[in-house]
């Protein structure tokens, strides 16, 4: 199994951030959503928040690929609707390619026993 981590912004307000917190509820998050992040061999997905900084973990197969992985999520049933629902809540951050929503954090440090 291994980890991704990435980060977004959601815009600085407190009504649209109140709003994308309820869409993340488990009765908030569409069912197809849901399917599709597991049909792409995502196993756990967590997102956690402070402020507005977004940070998503996700853990999957040691042969997934996030490149590949998050392209055919984007090919979903419903997939593009959702992200453009979202994107509504979210802005790139400043540093992002052009091609990035989510970017992927570099691991510096890990503590195991």
């Amino acid at each position: 199994m291994k980890r991704f981590c990435l980060t977004l912004d959601l815009k600085d307000d407190p009504g649209l951030i109140a709003r994308y917190e309820q869409y993340h509820q488990a009765d908030g998050v569409w069912p197809e959503i849901i399917e599709g992040i597991r049909s792409c061999g995502i196993a756990a997905m967590d997102i956690y928040r402070a402020g507005n900084r977004l940070m998503m973990i996700l853990e999957a197969a040691d042969d997934f690929d996030l490149q590949s992985g998050f392209a055919r999520m984007a090919t979903l049933p419903r997939q593009r609707e959702w992200a453009a629902l979202m994107d509504t809540f979210q802005q790139k951050l400043p540093f992002a390619r052009p091609h990035e929503h989510w970017v992927e954090m570099k691991q510096i440090f890990k503590l195991y026993k």
